[in-house]
């Protein structure tokens, strides 16, 4: 059934005759006659019973009232939730990323996000590298990624957002005379622990690594395990300063020259975001200083953010 019939019928119902129905739905008796007509002919059923002054709903035209209001109510529901979510009062965005950005800024991010956002929730999904961030993207699993900046995602809008400073966090009992800053041929020749399946870090810290890379004593993975291994001596590793500040607190920090850098932002599928989406990237770009952090009513596309 049409949805403007299905609201017909039932305001006829409702008012118990053509002439006030029509009133207050701002239409003429004899259009509002014709579509109850319409609605009888594509059902073929007779709704009311036309005989009296008054009109009566038939047996079959009681059942169909029935069906009528189920299907109102449900898409008033639906109405109902649609504006939830375009006024932020519900929703959720869903944002894939990897290892090297799973702390820093993701938490900071998500943090924001939710002391701006209290009725909007963030779901974190992992990827192995810039490459899985990018498939999980294109299947629909995530609608926003974030990651390494300089990867190749020329399919996807980019939007950077800032850099972040790698420092090399050492073993207090291994960092014995060691200068602060280190060079990067100094780092050479220190024993570390990094993940080098992802090949963004590994273009990153090239010059760190030594000759057939002889100074990665653990190629690991899983960034809780590096850090558990560099707070028990077993080698060095490269992170952001934040946090090797807070993952590895007895862990000695020192800054290398030329200094480490590596760019991150957020790309997005083409066409225009969630709701809950665009708060997100608001948040995202209002903490690194691209855009102010509340969403504008405004905006249209991606672009605008």
């Amino acid at each position: 059934m049409d949805l403007h019939l299905v609201t017909y019928f039932v305001a006829v119902v409702d008012h118990g005759g053509i002439t006030k129905a029509a009133q207050s739905l701002y239409i003429s008796q004899p259009s509002l006659s014709q579509a109850i007509r319409t609605l009888e002919r594509r059902l073929g059923v007779t709704l009311f019973d036309r005989s009296g002054r008054r009109l009566e709903l038939t047996e079959a035209g009681r059942k169909v009232e029935v069906a009528a209001r189920r299907i109102l109510d449900d898409v008033d529901r639906a109405k109902a939730r649609v504006a939830a979510v375009r006024e932020l009062r519900s929703g959720r965005v869903d944002v894939v990323t990897h290892s090297a950005f799973s702390i820093d800024p993701m938490v900071e991010i998500v943090r924001v996000f939710r002391e701006r956002f209290g009725h909007l929730a963030a779901r974190i999904v992992a990827a192995d590298g810039p490459s899985g961030v990018l498939a999980t993207l294109r299947r629909g699993d995530a609608e926003i990624g974030l990651m390494d900046a300089s990867a190749d995602h020329a399919s996807f809008t980019a939007i950077p957002l800032g850099t972040q400073e790698l420092v090399l966090a050492v073993p207090p009992e291994r960092a014995f005379d060691l200068p602060d800053p280190l060079s990067r041929t100094d780092v050479r020749d220190i024993p570390l622990v990094l993940d080098m399946a992802d090949p963004g870090t590994a273009e990153v810290l090239a010059d760190v690594i030594a000759e057939n890379g002889r100074n990665v004593v653990v190629d690991c993975a899983h960034p809780t395990a590096t850090w558990d291994l560099v707070t028990r001596g077993t080698g060095a590793t490269v992170a952001p300063d934040i946090v090797a500040r807070q993952q590895m607190p007895g862990a000695l920090r020192f800054r290398i020259e030329p200094p480490l850098t590596r760019g991150f932002g957020l790309v997005l599928r083409s066409g225009r975001p969630s709701p809950a989406a665009m708060a997100f990237i608001s948040v995202a770009r209002g903490l690194f200083g691209t855009q102010p952090a509340q969403p504008s009513a405004e905006l249209t596309d991606v672009g605008d953010w």
